[in-house]
């Protein structure tokens, strides 16, 4: 295939990136390193591991890009990622997973701890390798145990600020890890075709929408329980526990809705609205933290 122009280059690279999840990946490890220390942290480790993770991320985004290829090539939705495409070709996209990874990896090590580079990369080596290459196609609850690597954000950024991990880093990672699949779930039924198309065995696929909108439901309410732990246990207070009520019964609501309409339209709905619960909730967060507010 002819190549293409090469002021288009660092555009491929960048799809690569997957620059929208790793943005939100990225302001989660951020609210995490700013709720371990009281005021404001230091410049230092916050500058060097944000860094770190985002190159972290990407390089594992690469890697996912690389795995998915083949299937990527069989869906509208990724069949215009630089792979399919001939943008770009499978050694372009190794070298360049390898280099965010090694790089990633000596800026932790170096620069902020160790304990966060190993977490970064088991977090790295879970979601390229074991989520992509096994869990993916060998479970319809893949989302699930999978989301144990994509929740671990705000656990990275709050380990790069103390060196430890704490409690409070758990809680706000659990908070992800339920969040996760029925925000996926949600974008998963409205795709459910094309998954089907290329055999992997994602849970709309596999049980259908009506058993998939019941999950989405179930874990919507199991989510307003968890995020009230922070409150609970002293972590947040009013701010963050007002606001959070606010958006789990929107969050609710649209799990509802989803399970009345059963149309795709309402299921981008909710997953549209899963991705801006997510950040208003650790937005919350954040500002409580700082204001110090209660009423």
């Amino acid at each position: 295939m002819p190549s293409k122009p090469s002021t288009l280059s660092w555009k491929n690279y960048l799809t690569l990136c997957k620059p929208n999840v790793v943005a939100e990946m990225l302001f989660t490890a951020m609210v995490g390193m700013l709720l371990a220390v009281p005021g404001m942290p230091p410049l230092e480790p916050f500058i060097y591991g944000t860094l770190g993770i985002a190159l972290a991320a990407s390089s594992a985004a690469a890697i996912n890009h690389f795995i998915d290829r083949k299937a990527d090539a069989q869906m509208t939705r990724t069949e215009n990622r630089p792979l399919p495409m001939g943008e770009l070709n499978a050694t372009n996209v190794i070298t360049f997973a390898l280099i965010l990874g090694i790089s990633s990896m000596l800026i932790l090590v170096l620069l902020v701890n160790t304990l966060t580079a190993i977490l970064t990369f088991l977090s790295l080596f879970g979601y390229a390798i074991i989520y992509t290459l096994y869990l993916k196609r060998a479970t319809p609850q893949n989302i699930v145990i999978g989301g144990i690597f994509g929740a671990t954000p705000p656990l990275l950024g709050w380990c790069a600020m103390t060196g430890e991990v704490h409690p409070y880093a758990l809680l706000l990672a659990l908070i992800i890890f339920v969040w996760t699949p029925p925000h996926f779930w949600a974008l998963a039924i409205a795709r459910r075709e094309e998954y089907a198309k290329v055999n992997i065995p994602m849970l709309p696929v596999t049980h259908g929408p009506a058993f998939t909108r019941l999950q989405i439901l179930l874990y919507t309410i199991l989510l307003f329980c968890v995020t009230l732990l922070p409150y609970l246990t002293g972590m947040s207070g009013l701010i963050y526990v007002a606001s959070a009520f606010l958006l789990d019964t929107g969050f609710i609501y649209y799990a509802i809705l989803m399970m009345r309409n059963k149309d795709n339209k309402t299921a981008m709905k909710t997953f549209v609205y899963s991705i801006v619960y997510i950040t208003l909730l650790f937005a919350a967060l954040l500002i409580d933290h700082y204001l110090k507010f209660t009423l």
